[in-house]
């Protein structure tokens, strides 16, 4: 008889992207997948909101603050503290002053341009 193992298969966690410039939204997810996470990419916020409703597994957020079509990272990120709790946030911007509106509890704001190493640390501490 022989004995069979099976070894845990270690799932990534999910990032979910969103930025409504492509070529800043093709950077991000590189930086992501390059961590050694999976990526979901959404345009603006309207689409993250649609993403989250329809799947359970991204356990962070990468938004941009300013985005098209009546819904802006900071709203994204307090609906997302609202209906999703449990999913971390990150929120970046090249024009906002974070000392001028506060960010929901267990955020962090990055300015544009951020360190890249400065977003990973981010993502592995709040995936640790």
């Amino acid at each position: 008889m022989t004995n069979v193992t099976s070894e845990p298969v270690e799932t990534k966690q999910v990032v979910l992207v969103v930025e409504d410039e492509p070529l800043l939204r093709m950077m991000a997810v590189d930086l992501v997948e390059d961590a050694g996470f999976d990526v979901v990419e959404a345009a603006d916020a309207i689409e993250a909101v649609r993403i989250l409703e329809s799947r359970t597994d991204i356990r962070i957020v990468f938004t941009d603050i300013d985005m098209p079509n009546g819904m802006d990272g900071m709203q994204l990120a307090a609906a997302i503290r609202d209906r999703w709790p449990p999913i971390e946030i990150i929120v970046t911007s090249g024009y906002y002053d974070p000392d001028s509106v506060p960010l929901p509890p267990r955020s962090v704001f990055f300015p544009k341009p951020y360190r890249e190493q400065d977003i990973i640390a981010a993502m592995r501490r709040m995936t640790a």
